[in-house]
């Protein structure tokens, strides 16, 4: 047997997952640019909506005032001391 007779599985496994997240990749954005087209907004705008696509919206308890999760400096004391 050749070397080029055996499969390497791995490779194409990481190969699929690279191509699948560039179809994810392509049409997330996409969808950005028709939605950014259909809103006429500025070029600078457009660019800023296309490179932001992969952002997701918080939740309503993601925003200030809710627990945090991981605090800014672990390191730090807590506050109130």
């Amino acid at each position: 047997m050749d070397k080029r007779d055996v499969i390497d599985f791995s490779a194409l496994e990481r190969e699929l997952h690279a191509a699948v997240e560039s179809a994810h990749r392509h049409e997330r954005e996409n969808e950005a640019k028709l939605r950014a087209v259909s809103q006429r907004v500025s070029y600078s705008q457009f660019r800023d909506l296309v490179l932001s696509s992969h952002l997701k919206p918080l939740d309503q308890k993601d925003k200030d005032g809710g627990p945090r999760k991981q605090p800014w400096n672990p390191v730090a004391p807590p506050s109130g001391r």
